[in-house]
């Protein structure tokens, strides 16, 4: 029973604390512009007459900074203030779209300056991803934890849905640099929302950069759950790249009615992700890193489906529950990190993980391109689907899975190790 003395604890919802409405205000203002920012990259490379060597020439540069800084950005997470971060991470983010929606609006865009720009983005990028991931356990209770990561991925998901077919109007009616300018907006206005953050630094230390990644990865080393499922997810990741964004359309357009179904495959994945979110609102699960294990394996049912030739209406069932599956999987995994590793680690811990999950976009090409010279697309499918599956059964042989659950109410100080 309380008594008078006693605080009573009024929110019920991290939508009623300030800081956390400003940081999901600026998520939903940032991608808006980020949804529409891959199809006007793609189509600014086009229309200054490059290829797919060009376009492939870009992604690469803005791929390859994430993981070559983000070990340095997840150092720096612990160290400063992760809303200055933020602030800095996203209005270089800003410059660099600015400057390149001003190339391409000239017509001085040439493969070269575009890829300068994806570089810079990409640099930005690797100091705002462990930041924002340590943000969130310094503006909401644990309690919260779970219902603030599924609130911060619906406006992501939501504008997932509708913002590709804006971004396809505008390029096609005004050209890619209005959508190149708009995702530069959306990143300055975040800036200036997160700006008013004021986050404390959360670690005092005197140790050099190069000392803090070495206790880092010790820190990463020791925690038997965390690498494991980095490991494991780093191969499905891989593997579901492979299956379903290389390799689904080539199946869609041999053995579906091409673009139009597998628009339609697309949908209803992206209609999953959203409805996962709004599952994670609601379930609480008190095992929540065996969920968010056992729930990767869904990834492997429309390439499954589809490897079998099974009617569109299976597959498009398939993709909404691999939909469904991923995001309650990323929720209830980032609640877990967040109630498991001490704020003072998160940034290196979550630039570790980083790592390897984009490492597993060069793997997943990789595994494509020996496995076509041996096999059709559906045997490639499959054998993705069986990586997929195994890699979650082999997860899931960790004893540790099951003993990195909810923390209890008021509980922020448990480590996991």
């Amino acid at each position: 029973m309380k008594t008078a003395a006693e605080p009573v604890t009024t929110i019920s919802t991290p939508l009623r604390n300030a800081a956390f409405r400003r940081f999901v205000s600026a998520q939903l203002v940032s991608a808006t512009g980020s949804a529409m920012a891959p199809l006007a990259l793609a189509y600014s490379v086009i229309e200054q007459g490059g290829g797919a060597g060009s376009l492939g020439l870009v992604l690469a540069t803005n791929t390859v900074p994430t993981i070559v800084f983000l070990l340095v950005g997840g150092v720096f997470a612990d160290r400063l203030s992760r809303s200055r971060i933020l602030f800095l991470g996203n209005l270089l983010a800003a410059g660099a779209q600015g400057a390149l929606a001003l190339t391409v609006a000239t017509g001085q865009a040439t493969t070269a300056s575009i890829a300068v720009c994806g570089l810079v983005s990409g640099t930005a990028a690797s100091f705002i991803v462990p930041a924002a991931q340590g943000a969130v356990a310094q503006i909401v209770p644990a309690g919260h934890l779970q219902q603030a990561n599924a609130l911060l991925r619906l406006p992501g998901n939501a504008v997932k849905v509708l913002a590709p077919v804006v971004a396809g109007f505008v390029v096609a009616a005004s050209g890619a640099a209005w959508a190149l300018a708009w995702d530069a907006f959306t990143f300055a206005a975040a800036a200036v929302l997160l700006l008013g953050l004021r986050l404390d630094a959360p670690l005092t230390t005197t140790g050099g950069v190069l000392a803090d990644l070495r206790a880092g990865w010790t820190g990463f080393r020791s925690r038997t759950w965390l690498w494991t499922y980095t490991a494991a997810g780093t191969v499905l990741v891989a593997a579901w790249l492979a299956g379903f964004q290389l390799l689904g359309p080539l199946v869609a357009a041999r053995q579906y009615a091409g673009a139009r179904d597998w628009g339609m495959v697309q949908a209803a994945f992206a209609s999953g992700l959203l409805a996962g979110t709004l599952v994670s609102l609601r379930w609480r699960p008190y095992r929540l890193l065996a969920v968010a294990v056992a729930t990767g394996g869904v990834l492997a049912l429309p390439l499954a489906a589809m490897a079998g030739g099974l009617p569109l209406p299976l597959v498009l069932s398939a993709a909404l529950l691999a939909g469904v599956g991923l995001d309650v999987g990323i929720v209830t995994w980032t609640t877990a990190f967040q109630q498991h590793v001490p704020q003072a680690e998160q940034g290196r811990m979550s630039a570790f993980n980083g790592v390897g999950e984009r490492l597993a976009i060069p793997l997943g090409y990789l595994i494509t391109a020996l496995a076509a010279h041996s096999w059709d697309s559906r045997r490639v499918l499959l054998a993705c689907a069986a990586l997929i599956a195994a890699a979650v059964v082999l997860n899931l042989c960790v004893p540790d899975v099951y003993r990195t659950n909810r923390a209890p109410a008021g509980d922020r100080s448990r480590d996991g190790r």
